[in-house]
């Protein structure tokens, strides 16, 4: 498998299937492990992070040639590409902005279906992570724990009998597990209530981030939500936590989109129709924009107010939008402004032939 097959390809994040797919976008697993005979990345050495990288290199080569792992597995070194395949990484998803922007010996290991990503040399020495269409954590975290087992049959791990997996940081000490959805709330969002919720969350110690991650912004109304310390609860606990709070989210929202049919049908309309009126006729259009555009639409075909359009096709467009995608896709290299005509090409293709379904009386 090489990198540019993936160019044209949707991850699993981007089916739009699974449990509560029309709000929950993903659901996500990361694993943060050490390993135990080096040290921490803050204090190792070159020479540490290559035989790092070397000893997670041969693990996953003889998983991969004894079928344990999919032999089309794709293995990268990062430090070993360029910038803007790195960047394409980083908007599927699949490595952190920590991990493409580090210097020094690093990796990523690749499922074909890009269900998951194993990150060599990002915070901690391996970072395992599992992501599943819709609401769907325990499918996510019995692949992940599969997989840390198979990787662990070939390397021994930092391991405190008295406090657990030992992380590069303290908060995540204990079983290094990062519980994670990524849900799409937009009338939450337009009703103002977000920040409520916001509040509510952190009072039980979840924390609220953006579409990639820690100290991103909530672009077209993604939001991940995920636990905040691993020590002193199990994998089950910490799963449970998360997976128990998202089901009362979802319902939130659509009590908020419930009360814009309601109350604001016209306006509501309005909104979804003019913004997929922008985005099937625009000559030229920022990828902030984009987001905000596509975040209606897909509301709305959600609540039927689009007809002759599919989720995954939006989704695939939030992604595919972006761009180092964008660049990939043309095979140019694309200053600002060639990027927003290019975008607005790209929409009009994807978006040519759907319609907006007339408005219904409530």
């Amino acid at each position: 498998m090489e990198l540019n097959e993936l160019t044209n390809a949707s991850g699993e994040w981007l089916r739009g299937a699974g449990p509560e797919s029309d709000i929950v976008i993903s659901s996500r697993i990361r694993l943060a492990r050490n390993l135990a005979d080096f040290p921490f990345l803050s204090r190792a050495t070159e020479a540490d992070r290559s035989a790092i990288e070397q000893i997670l290199q041969e693990a996953i080569a003889s998983l991969m040639k004894n079928e344990k792992l999919d032999p089309n597995t794709l293995y990268l070194k990062v430090g070993e590409i360029d910038q803007l395949d790195r960047t394409f990484l980083v908007e599927r998803q699949l490595i952190s902005r920590e991990l493409a922007d580090a210097t020094g010996a690093r990796s990523v290991v690749i499922d074909p279906q890009e269900k998951y990503s194993v990150m060599v040399n990002e915070e901690d020495h391996v970072r395992l992570q599992v992501m599943q269409s819709g609401l769907n954590l325990q499918a996510a975290w019995e692949q992940v724990n599969r997989l840390d087992d198979l990787i662990e049959e070939h390397v021994v791990y930092a391991f405190s009998d008295r406090l657990g997996y030992l992380t590069a940081c303290p908060t995540n000490v204990g079983t290094g597990i990062r519980v994670s959805v990524m849900l799409h709330l937009p009338a939450l969002v337009i009703t103002r209530q977000i920040e409520k919720v916001f509040k509510s969350l952190q009072k039980i110690s979840l924390a609220v981030r953006g579409l990639y991650g820690e100290g991103s912004q909530a672009m077209g109304d993604f939001y991940q939500i995920s636990n905040q310390i691993t020590l002193g609860l199990t994998e089950e606990e910490l799963i449970a936590k998360v997976a128990d709070i998202v089901p009362v989210l979802i319902d939130y929202e659509r009590q908020a989109r419930d009360f814009l049919i309601r109350e604001s049908h016209e306006t509501l309309h309005d909104r979804v129709s003019r913004a997929f009126g922008i985005l099937r006729t625009a000559q030229t259009i920022s990828s902030e924009e984009t987001m905000h555009l596509l975040s209606s639409v897909r509301m709305g075909l959600n609540l039927g107010l689009i007809g002759d359009l599919q989720i995954p096709t939006i989704n695939k467009l939030f992604v595919h939008t972006q761009p180092a995608h964008l660049q990939k896709l043309t095979g140019n290299d694309l200053d600002s402004a060639a990027r927003n005509i290019e975008r607005a090409s790209y929409l009009r293709k994807h978006l040519d032939g759907s319609k907006p379904n007339g408005p219904t009386q409530n």
